[in-house]
């Protein structure tokens, strides 16, 4: 569009360009003439009336092109105007239009998670809160939608490997908006160790560690898409270019297809608290957190449950994260889910986001 208004503007400048030009002739010689006569010997008195009188209807030629070229200039500028305009309500309804269905499908996806209890909104970041309420398990949902990928981030506890902190405490050290927990730990030698494979600003925190006992590693890439799944080496996981992730077990959903759950998860616990996260086919982000009061298999959700669920929300891939104490989501400052552990566990890896 910007190209048709720039050939707008050319064809303005060539259709008044010989209006002015014979303008600035007509002047010039008028100009031309009068100073020649000003600096002639006086002639006889006839022939200079006569020259009078010609340098006069020359003027008054003049005044009338330069009146004809003003009008006409004035009415090429009007229908520019008006073309301009004409084109710039195109340029405005085309890129209202091309919206649309990107609008629409977020009202349907938005629709199936009930009403918004609380939004965030700004030129990098839209996160919404939700409520879940099923018959089994509740909890909340967060949608997410990245309008610039420096919105997410991972970070570590106090930025130390085998450091860790709660999430709320890394929300307020950052200065992020909002956070949940990310992948799952090993304790050892008085340290919290994040599981598997961790990437932190395109680098392999420690080291790649291929995926063994179904682990998988979930993050973003470096255009903030969602990446995810079993890497058996560095170099598979290196062609999606990710930016950071973490590691827990199992991968729920690919394609909107839900995936077999290990037989060791689905009852070591049966339900428990739980944080998993999944995208769009717009590549906007879901994250569920289901609340529970213990990690002992009586409380919480499945993971079959969260499967249905998410089939049901329209996502199209989707990962479980850390779960049980550990699982926490911070949104405006304060924590939103009910900690099993009675209080938020430290932990060494978080997903923030940002304004």
């Amino acid at each position: 569009m910007n190209w048709e208004i720039k050939r707008i503007n050319r064809l303005f400048m060539l259709a008044t360009a010989p209006f002015l030009g014979m303008m600035i002739l007509m002047l010039s010689t008028s100009l031309s003439t009068s100073f020649q006569l000003s600096w002639q010997p006086l002639a006889e008195p006839v022939a200079f009336n006569q020259k009078q009188a010609a340098l006069a209807k020359d003027m008054e030629q003049a005044r009338k092109t330069a009146a004809y070229t003003v009008d006409s200039v004035r009415r090429v500028s009007t229908i520019y105007k008006r073309t301009t305009t004409t084109m710039n309500d195109v340029v405005r309804a085309a890129s209202t239009q091309a919206k649309r269905p990107g609008q629409i499908y977020d009202r349907r996806i938005s629709s199936r998670l009930g009403p918004v209890k609380e939004r965030i909104n700004s030129d990098d970041l839209r996160a919404e809160l939700y409520r879940i309420a099923q018959p089994t398990y509740s909890g909340y949902a967060m949608k997410v939608k990245l309008k610039d990928p420096k919105a997410m981030r991972m970070t570590l506890g106090h930025d130390s490997y085998g450091s860790s902190e709660t999430t709320l405490q890394a929300v307020r050290r950052y200065g992020a908006v909002a956070g949940i927990n990310a992948g799952g730990y090993a304790d050892g030698r008085g340290k919290r160790f994040p599981l598997g494979t961790t990437v932190m600003n395109g680098n392999y925190v420690n080291s790649f560690e291929p995926s063994h006992k179904d682990l998988t590693f979930v993050g973003l890439n470096n255009t903030g898409k969602l990446i995810g799944g079993e890497f058996h080496s560095q170099s598979q996981l290196d062609r999606l270019d990710p930016k950071f992730g973490a590691t827990f077990v199992p991968a729920l959903l690919d394609n909107g297809v839900k995936l077999p759950i290990p037989d060791k998860w689905k009852t070591k616990p049966h339900r428990a608290p739980r944080t998993v996260i999944g995208n769009y086919k717009d590549d906007q982000l879901l994250i569920i957190v289901a609340d529970g009061y213990n990690e002992n298999g009586s409380s919480g959700a499945t993971l079959e449950e969260l499967q249905a669920k998410l089939i049901n929300l329209g996502v199209k891939d989707a990962y479980n994260l850390d779960g049980g104490g550990s699982s926490s989501l911070i949104f405006n400052g304060r924590v939103v889910n009910s900690p099993s552990d009675g209080q938020l566990r430290p932990l060494p890896t978080h997903f923030l986001f940002f304004k």
